[in-house]
């Protein structure tokens, strides 16, 4: 009797292969229809999101980057719609535009900042500096009036300045067409507005302290060249312009003597003698930034000796904490030693907990009064508040913030090392200092070469491990903003926000470029170096 073959039996889906459909399987349910509707919402929210940029561009009237905008949206919208060789183009597009917003983006407008004078009191534009001027040159005359004020709305809701003359007692209202006699405005005894005429309400008094930079911005026009100012809720005075402005001829005039005041191309109206106008404005410079890193003495000898400290700093850091590291992996790289895996656990302790949290803890721990460290030692060391003891500090901690990371590569790469070589190396007769120095280091460092030089310039640029610690401090000798401890990433960070008037973004841009083709130079140098090593491997 012939018997019929089962069937195969069809093998029994792993938990492996089942996750590895779940990628497959959501591909496939956003594909066909589903997969159409998601791409063209995707395409309705970057069209939108275009149109809103465009109108912003044209009320600029940017019309560059509108073209620019235009172009790069009918492209997208090309490589999605249209099927057939741009299909790559599809996965390529959104890292590019992540690429182009994250990254080229800031550096291009860190460059652009770097040759304009971005500074406090050039941060308007010269429009606005000159309505800036116009206002702050407003005193008041020995023969203006003195009024009590009362803000208040009219009927269409525009503010209006209630006003009783201090001298004459006489009302009117203010506003920003100039001064209306009203006689309904009237003072109670106690010298405030009683209320509000027919056609005017007062402003609430909750409503008043929002009122701060409309009434700070606010004047009534008197005559043709003073005006009535609010100062404060309940005072106006009369201010006439100690400056006046000739748009023909773009210069200011100091009405009392004379004085002219011209622009000199670098973002201010300067007189003769030297005298400078506030507010100024935000204008291009050239490669000026550039040249006071070189000739400005106030500028050029911190920025050499930050930068001789700041090649100390991470030279002495990535060398003491490879060594340091390399020891420990040698030490550790025994099978036979007892608790080996408990060491090791402990070692990478600095290395899991977060670097800005130790630095702060340490920060406590240093500290000349109460820190555990000098109470321990029983000592008196100002390890923060010294400048010679204060870049111990800053080594020290980063040393120890930096020796699990190298210990962990340099154990890596030690057992990476065939046994053999160092066999043979023993049979030859070498001694341990021999085969370390002849077989091991040089095998260790063609793995370990690039990654001290990524440790350099990553120290090259440690902020926090500078800035937490010391806060760049104890302050320099020469008295600028660049203290004992400070490398030149936290010396940027300073002219940025604490240096001259208060922060100088055009300079610290300039520093920045700077430490980036130092840092280029160093690692270029550093790679060239170590090619030699190439033919160890």
């Amino acid at each position: 009797m012939a018997t019929t073959a089962p069937p195969p039996s069809t093998p029994a889906p792993t938990a492996g292969s089942t996750a590895w459909s779940i990628p497959s399987r959501a591909v496939a349910a956003l594909s066909g229809t589903v997969g159409l509707a998601l791409k063209l919402a995707f395409l309705a929210i970057v069209n939108a999101i275009a149109v809103w940029a465009a109108f912003v561009l044209v009320t600029d009237e940017r019309w560059v980057a509108l073209v620019v905008l235009l172009a790069a949206t009918a492209a997208i919208d090309a490589v999605y719609l249209i099927p057939g060789k741009l299909f790559p183009l599809k996965f390529l597009i959104p890292g590019t535009v992540f690429l182009l917003g994250f990254q080229i983006a800031p550096i291009l407008y860190n460059v652009n900042v770097a040759f304009t004078n971005w500074s406090t009191g050039h941060i308007l534009t010269k429009e606005e500096a000159v309505v800036g001027i116009q206002r702050a040159s407003l005193g008041q005359s020995p023969e203006g009036a003195v009024y009590v004020m009362a803000p208040a709305r009219d009927e269409n809701g525009d503010l209006v300045l209630l006003l009783v003359d201090d001298r004459t007692g006489k009302g009117a209202v203010g506003t920003s067409e100039g001064l209306e006699p009203n006689a309904g405005v009237t003072l109670t005894p106690e010298g405030k507005i009683a209320e509000a005429p027919e056609g005017y309400t007062l402003v609430p008094q909750d409503d008043l302290p929002a009122l701060d930079e409309e009434l700070a911005a606010y004047t009534v026009p008197v005559g043709e060249i003073a005006a009535i100012r609010p100062e404060g809720l309940e005072v106006a005075l009369t201010l006439q312009p100690t400056l006046r402005y000739d748009a023909e001829a773009d210069t200011f005039t100091r009405i009392s003597d004379g004085v002219v005041f011209r622009d000199n191309d670098h973002g201010s109206y300067v007189a003769a003698n030297g005298e400078e106008l506030e507010p100024g404005w935000r204008t291009h410079v050239g490669t000026e930034n550039f040249r006071r890193l070189w000739n400005d003495p106030l500028v050029r000898e911190p920025f050499v000796r930050v930068f001789v400290w700041t090649i100390t700093f991470a030279t002495l850091t990535v060398f003491a904490s490879f060594a340091v590291g390399l020891f420990l992996a040698i030490a550790l790289n025994t099978p036979a030693m007892r608790f080996q895996r408990a060491y090791r656990s402990l070692l990478i302790i600095p290395y899991a907990i977060p670097g800005f949290l130790s630095l702060l803890v340490w920060a406590g721990l240093l500290n000349d009064d109460f820190g555990v460290v000098n109470n321990l030692l029983h000592t008196n060391i100002p390890w923060l508040f010294d400048p010679y003891w204060a870049k111990v500090s800053c080594i020290l901690v980063s040393v120890w913030l930096t020796v699990p990371y190298f210990f962990l590569v340099s154990l890596g790469a030690l057992q990476s090392i065939p046994a053999e070589l160092v066999e043979a190396a023993k049979v030859d007769g070498g001694g341990v200092l021999q085969i370390f120095r002849r077989v091991t280091l040089p095998l260790l460092l063609v793995a370990v070469a690039p990654l001290l030089i990524a440790s350099f310039a990553f120290n090259f640029n440690n902020f926090n491990n500078v800035y937490l610690l010391t806060g760049g401090g104890p302050p320099a000798e020469d008295q600028s903003v660049a203290g004992a401890t400070d490398i030149l990433i936290s010396y940027t960070y300073k002219i940025a926000f604490e240096s001259g008037k208060g922060q100088d973004y055009a300079l610290a841009s300039a520093v920045s470029i700077a430490i980036f083709f130092i840092v280029a130079g160093i690692s270029a140098f550093s790679f060239w170096r170590t090619k030699s090593l190439e033919n160890l491997a």
